[in-house]
């Protein structure tokens, strides 16, 4: 597993059976790579809230290392650098956490869901909240393990050990009678038998194997992962030094069972028969002399308090009941995927919501993914929702799933849109002016993948934050627009607020600008900025704007098409300077007669060449 998606290639089982999908599927904060299809084929959806080796930081994946398949994968483009934000942007509190959580659970109802959290002082508190908020699994990753691209510094200064972690979480989670309801896995470079047994008598029923398996394959740590110089052909996309790969399946297969042959031996010697029996049993842990000399205080790790409690592992019979069957999805929509199955017609259903139903349309988007797959046709279900929607409306949703809001919504509106196309709109009857109020909440868009969305209001904050394919319009926005955008298409028909752009390496956007005053809200670093004057532009902003007064019938759309000679000279044109570049060597290669592909390839041949 791991961030950043997976070829739809993999999803498809083999001819002779065989799977090439990973059961594990990752969701962290640059949401690269995260659709319904990528969902629906997890049997665990995992949290990346941090990373042991590097907490608290973003990935950065430089230019040099998206390759073309690299950037198919991720929904983004060739030879520009990919940057993950440090937070997750809908995870502010624990109740946030809960409706991801909520999120993913409604997206694949059969997957697992796990929460990754660092091994630190104050974990236990953390892993609390994390149990309560309806996560499966928990896992206490270790500072020593993780990514050889992570930085010195925080490896050697900012991780811990696995082992202070996972004791304090086990027992924290006993003490408040929480235990039970998960499962605690940890990882950390966790290498031998030895490393299993301590684990398990520490608190934990799982175990997270990376490094070791990598070893096994070739690897020598060199630690130049993110330089895409892996000597031993692992770490790197470089075609040259992938020659070098020597690995096989079986050396994993067979270094796995010798783990699990020595950590038969430690149970055997202590007399336990199951994992379960063995959790938490630090009764039967000791400290070794050394650390006496070195006057260490290990009593907290050692506590045996809880040694022998009945709660000490999970139990089925207490997991978290998330309630799916009695959301709007289950008991409506569902009905309306059967009746367009059978019938192979377009239908359309009306609903009324509340603020209650969260990820409205995420269960129906999830259930369209699983049967339909790629190949229904734009609009195949159309539901129309009258009312106030909840948090995560229409999130994860694929092609071929229309929702239209006629109300506002919460936050998270559209997150990881998958092809879909939400709509919302103020009611007829109302008595002011679209333009100039909020309709829908905070970090509307985050990671969205394809699809369309348009907005007959004013959105919150970080409108768009990570998309990086799907095309939105909507009559203004608050701070931080734009923010670490990869790809997709936004009009902004109104006011914008201040930081404008920050992290944005892909995409476009095109900005209502009447004042002139864009350029002070901008953060400008990475973008440029100039006025909408080229044919192409033009019309695109056009077709934009009419698509969104045909969906959503928008007082000033319709005021923009009037008289729109005049107003289109008052737009400003916002790309990234790298994805510019790349744009335009993919549309010189395929000017030359080379496919989309094929140019793409020689674009980024070209770009890390310097030049044509």
């Amino acid at each position: 597993s791991g961030e950043g998606g997976e070829d739809a290639e993999r999803f498809v089982t083999r001819p002779n059976g065989d799977s090439a999908c990973s059961a594990i599927k990752q969701v962290a904060s640059g949401r690269f790579g995260v659709t319904s299809e990528y969902l629906c084929s997890a049997n665990e959806i995992q949290i990346k809230m941090a990373q042991g080796a590097k907490p608290g930081e973003g990935g950065h994946l430089p230019a040099g290392k998206v390759y073309p398949w690299i950037a198919k994968t991720r929904h983004s483009t060739p030879g520009v650098s990919l940057i993950s934000p440090p937070p997750h942007h809908d995870i502010y509190s624990i109740e946030d956490l809960a409706q991801l959580i909520y999120d993913l659970k409604n997206a694949n109802e059969e997957a697992r869901i796990s929460v990754k959290l660092v091994s630190e002082a104050g974990v236990g508190t953390v892993a609390s909240g994390v149990a309560k908020a309806g996560a499966q699994v928990i896992l206490i990753s270790g500072y020593d393990g993780g990514t050889g691209a992570a930085p010195r510094n925080s490896v050697y200064s900012a991780g811990l050990p696995w082992e202070l972690g996972l004791a304090e979480a086990h027992q924290t989670l006993i003490m408040n009678d929480l235990r039970d309801r998960v499962v605690l896995e940890t990882d950390g470079k966790l290498l031998t038998g030895r490393d299993l047994a301590i684990a398990c008598l520490l608190g934990a029923e799982e175990y997270g194997f990376a490094t070791a398996p990598l070893i096994t394959m070739g690897c020598v740590m060199m630690r130049v992962c993110n330089l895409d110089t892996c000597p031993v052909g692992v770490a790197t996309q470089n075609p040259i030094l992938r020659k070098r790969f020597t690995g096989k399946p079986e050396y994993v297969v067979n270094f796995m069972k010798f783990v699990a042959e020595e950590m038969r031996e430690y149970m055997a010697q202590l007399g336990f028969r199951t994992i379960d029996e063995m959790v938490g049993h630090t009764d039967l842990l000791k400290k070794k002399d050394i650390a006496d000399q070195y006057h260490m205080d290990l009593s907290k790790i050692l506590d045996s308090t809880y040694a022998n409690d009945a709660h000490n592992c999970f139990n089925p019979a207490h997991a978290y009941d998330f309630k799916l069957n009695e959301v709007l999805d289950t008991k409506v929509l569902l009905k309306a995927l059967e009746q367009a199955s059978q019938s192979h017609k377009k239908t359309e259903v009306s609903v009324e919501v509340s603020n209650t139903d969260r990820s409205f349309g995420t269960i129906l988007g999830s259930h369209i993914t699983k049967t339909l797959g790629n190949f229904v046709e734009d609009d195949f279900i159309t539901v129309r929702a009258f009312g106030a929607g909840g948090q995560s409306f229409g999130a994860f949703i694929p092609k071929g799933l229309t929702l239209e809001l006629t109300g506002d919504s919460n936050d998270y509106l559209g997150k990881g849109l998958s092809g879909g196309k939400i709509i919302v709109k103020t009611p007829h009857e109302a008595t002011f002016k679209a333009e100039d109020n909020i309709i829908i909440g905070n970090v509307a868009l985050y990671g969205a993948t394809s699809g369309e969305a348009y907005i007959n209001g004013v959105a919150g904050e970080r409108f768009c934050v990570r998309n990086s394919g799907a095309k939105a319009v909507v009559e203004g926005v608050g701070d931080h627009a734009l923010e670490y955008m990869t790809g997709g298409l936004v009009v902004i028909l109104g006011e914008t607020g201040r930081n404008v752009a920050a992290g944005m390496s892909g995409g476009i956007a095109y900005i209502y600008d009447p004042n002139n005053d864009l350029y002070e809200k901008l953060n400008g670093a990475l973008v440029e900025y100039s006025e909408v004057n080229k044919p192409y532009d033009i019309k695109t902003v056009r077709e934009l704007i009419e698509n969104h007064y045909k969906y959503t019938g928008s007082e000033k759309a319709k005021m923009f098409l009037d008289d729109f000679k005049t107003y289109i000279g008052k737009f400003k044109k916002i790309i990234p300077h790298d994805y510019k570049k790349m744009m335009d060597l993919i549309a010189y290669y395929q000017s030359q007669g080379l496919d989309e592909d094929q140019a793409k390839v020689e674009a980024f041949n070209a770009a890390m060449k310097g030049g044509k």
